[in-house]
């Protein structure tokens, strides 16, 4: 069995700002935000979600489950990075540097 490893493992993060004007547009950011959080997705910032991901392959799944369910309006991207990559990230809080926490904890079995 392969050994889980920082550049294997990946993390998917949806970025999105959608229209909210209409009661029609609120429906469709409701329903994404709600598919985003059913398939496992986090809320990291507002209108950021996150999931973290055991494989390339797992994470092609949830990006096409993404792309299944895009609303007909608004802008959308999706971004897939490496454990390893997302470790190295910088947060702030004002002028505070936060530590990163990740909103899953990995577990390993031997």
């Amino acid at each position: 069995m392969e050994r889980l490893s920082e550049y294997r493992i990946m993390w998917v993060l949806v970025l999105f700002d959608l229209p909210t004007e209409t009661k029609k547009e609120k429906k469709a950011y409701t329903d994404f935000r709600k598919k985003l959080i059913t398939d496992g997705f986090t809320m990291f910032q507002f209108s950021i979600y996150l999931r973290h991901c055991s494989s390339r392959e797992n994470s092609e799944v949830h990006i096409q489950r993404v792309k299944n369910s895009l609303p007909e309006f608004g802008n959308i991207g999706i971004l897939c990075i490496t454990d390893k990559q997302f470790g190295q990230m910088e947060l702030y809080q004002g002028k505070k540097a936060k530590e990163v926490s990740t909103p899953y904890q990995q577990l390993e079995l031997f």
